[in-house]
């Protein structure tokens, strides 16, 4: 159940970013916004924990801040693979950058929502 809500609420800030964010094809439906959440929650899935790994010594020596990196790489790989989701011609990286941010505070805020209270609270 939590995969599902996750992946319906990561389909609908998909379509968000597609509809607002400038450098993405304004004219996009829902469905590529569904079929951009499943090549996103691939990409996540296969490449995510490899470059996380790959990455750690980074993240580390960053405090953090390197995740946002690969966050950048995953979503920029999702919007290159998903058809019609890029408008062409555009500044690519601007527009990765804003909807990486974008997916990196929904995804905080899922991880959150769902983290148990006695975690949330011990630190």
């Amino acid at each position: 159940m939590h995969l599902l809500i996750r992946f319906i609420v990561n389909a609908i800030v998909l379509y968000l970013i597609a509809k607002y964010v400038p450098g993405f094809n304004h004219q996009a439906g829902i469905w590529t916004a569904v079929i951009a959440a499943i090549i996103f929650g691939l990409i996540n899935m296969l490449l995510g924990p490899i470059l996380r790994l790959l990455s750690a010594p980074l993240t580390w020596l960053t405090h953090g801040l390197f995740s946002f990196v690969v966050n950048y790489i995953l979503f920029a790989l999702t919007t290159w693979l998903a058809p019609s989701f890029r408008a062409p011609d555009t500044n690519t990286w601007l527009a990765n950058l804003y909807g990486t941010i974008i997916m990196t505070i929904v995804g905080t805020l899922l991880t959150q929502m769902w983290q148990p209270e006695a975690e949330r609270t011990a630190t």
